[in-house]
């Protein structure tokens, strides 16, 4: 408030003469008098405005001086309010001591002193209005002060929000390299806390044969102001590691001085894996092309040696005995032509899509494989309610079903039996009409942990056996063929069982009267 503001002063006795006179001599302060002839008028008086000093007399028939006092100081708006009493009787120390303690400020004794009067309630009305200035200034301060904690707050907010709604991992670090702040993905993918990791922490989710190179060239960086840039694995919180490319540039203030540096991980698992999986397709497509050489070259004097054989099956110096040897090796040689004949089928790729029975890929993968399906002392029980007609390469689509029947009999070591199911089907995401293979086998089953990584390239369950590229590269065939492929797992203490389904759209299909609700899902 400002000084020519007048504040009010009220007066309070149950005597209207007293009023007037202390009305007559407050009148030249220029402030505003408001009179009260009792104890509850003054009160209510008090609600309804803001009071600076209240002038009030001692003995009142309803309620006195020292009751009113005590009421107005029970409200926490007129605990500092000044109080001056006047009495018109002699008051004891006692009697000032109990005013005191109810709240008065001062005391006034009869006859008034108008220069004395006007001297106190001038002190203190000024008092009031340099203390309602100071309470301004105090709010106008704090509104400021909330103002500008808001407006650093949103830009807080505005930066989290950035920062947590990029992909990659962010840090910021102090200009010694210490770490300071990690956005929310960091804490998602490495499952720490902020303590766990602050400083020089990080270090806990590195893997121990990159750690110290890590280390190493990020000092160096620090030392040196240069952008950082690294590339290494991270831990997740499932305790698998991918890789992330890693940079962090320095932040320098008007004098060039490095006072943060601002940091990212991008995650590059799955460009590396398919960089290194593009490599090892073209070498198994380049071993592909070389068994596809040798098969070539061996038919050619296989025909020879089975001609012989031919002639010789009848000649008239063999015995029995000799005949007999001789009728089982020109069997024998009659597989070695017929795998031959398939290696050679399985490289040379058609130029364009044709119609491809998958029952006739079924039987021809079964019988490359029927050697082995024999000595692993597997039976198999395959049934084709239809030629499964589909347009597409019978190559890749061979491959398909070489690499699941493998992986079947892969899982029964000690035998079992392979179900095959072949027959019409629906798409169950669009209702498109199709064909379904069903794959099971009675092994092991896969274990729930594995189930979710089945298809992802370069993993496996064979140990070093496997080169975890099969069930990948499968995938992206049926996907190609817009198909699906699915697998359920049962292991329990009753059934330990594993099924494939693929689902591959159809041209045309040629189906029996039974129906293909025998086809597992």
């Amino acid at each position: 408030m400002t000084p020519n503001i007048p504040v009010n002063i009220l007066m309070v006795d149950d005597q209207p003469g007293k009023l007037l006179s202390y009305e007559a001599i407050l009148n030249p302060l220029g402030e505003n008098l408001i009179k009260a002839n009792s104890g509850r008028e003054a009160l209510e008086l008090l609600l309804k405005s803001k009071i600076a000093v209240v002038l009030m007399d001692v003995s009142m028939p309803d309620i006195d001086g020292f009751q009113l006092a005590d009421m107005i100081r029970e409200h926490p708006r007129f605990q500092k309010t000044a109080i001056i009493f006047i009495s018109a009787v002699h008051l004891t120390d006692v009697d000032r001591i109990k005013g005191y303690e109810r709240g008065a400020v001062d005391y006034i004794s009869v006859p008034v002193i108008p220069e004395l009067l006007r001297a106190k309630v001038s002190v203190f009305a000024e008092l009031y209005r340099k203390t309602q200035q100071l309470e301004k200034l105090n709010r106008e301060l704090e509104e400021r002060v909330a103002a500008r904690t808001e407006e650093l707050r949103e830009s807080e907010s505005q930066f989290r929000s950035l920062a947590n709604s990029i992909p990659q991992l962010a840090w910021m670090a102090e200009a010694g390299g210490s770490i300071f702040w990690y956005n929310q993905r960091w804490y998602d993918y490495t499952g720490t806390t902020l303590e766990q990791v602050k400083g020089w922490g990080w270090d806990i989710v590195h893997h121990p044969d990159h750690l110290h190179k890590v280390a190493e060239k990020y000092r160096q960086s620090v030392a040196t102001g240069e952008p950082w840039e690294d590339t290494f694995p991270l831990r997740g919180q499932d305790g698998n590691y991918r890789w992330f490319l890693s940079r962090a540039l320095p932040i320098r203030d008007v004098n060039g001085k490095i006072v943060r540096w601002f940091g990212t991980n991008t995650d590059i698992t799955d460009r590396k894996l398919a960089e290194e999986a593009l490599v090892k397709s073209e070498r198994l497509a380049a071993m592909g092309r070389l068994a596809g050489i040798i098969a070539h070259e061996i038919n050619n004097p296989l025909e020879a040696i089975s001609n012989a054989f031919y002639l010789l099956r009848d000649h008239p110096s063999l015995d029995e005995e000799a005949r007999y040897y001789s009728k089982l090796a020109e069997e024998e040689l009659a597989r070695v032509a017929h795998i031959t004949k398939q290696t050679l089928s399985f490289y040379r790729e058609s130029q364009r899509p044709v119609a491809v029975s998958l029952a006739e890929v079924l039987e021809n993968v079964i019988e490359l494989q029927s050697r082995k399906l024999q000595v692993s002392g597997i039976s198999v029980d395959k049934r084709f309610y239809t030629r499964g007609l589909v347009q597409g390469y019978p190559v890749e689509l061979k491959q398909v079903f070489l690499n699941l029947i493998a992986n079947a009999m892969q899982a029964m070591p000690d035998g079992g039996r392979l179900r095959l199911r072949l027959g019409q089907s629906k798409d169950r995401r669009n209702g498109r009409e199709g064909v379904r293979v069903s794959i099971c086998d009675t092994g092991g089953g896969i274990l729930p942990e594995h189930a979710k990584r089945i298809f992802e390239p370069f993993f496996s369950t064979k140990d070093t056996k496997g080169t975890g590229l099969g069930l990948w590269i499968s995938k992206g065939i049926v996907q190609k063929y817009e198909g699906t492929i699915r697998f359920r797992s049962i292991r329990n203490r009753h059934v330990r069982a594993t099924c494939f389904s693929v689902f591959i759209p159809a041209v045309s299909a040629s189906v029996t009267p039974k129906v293909s609700a025998a086809l597992v899902a």
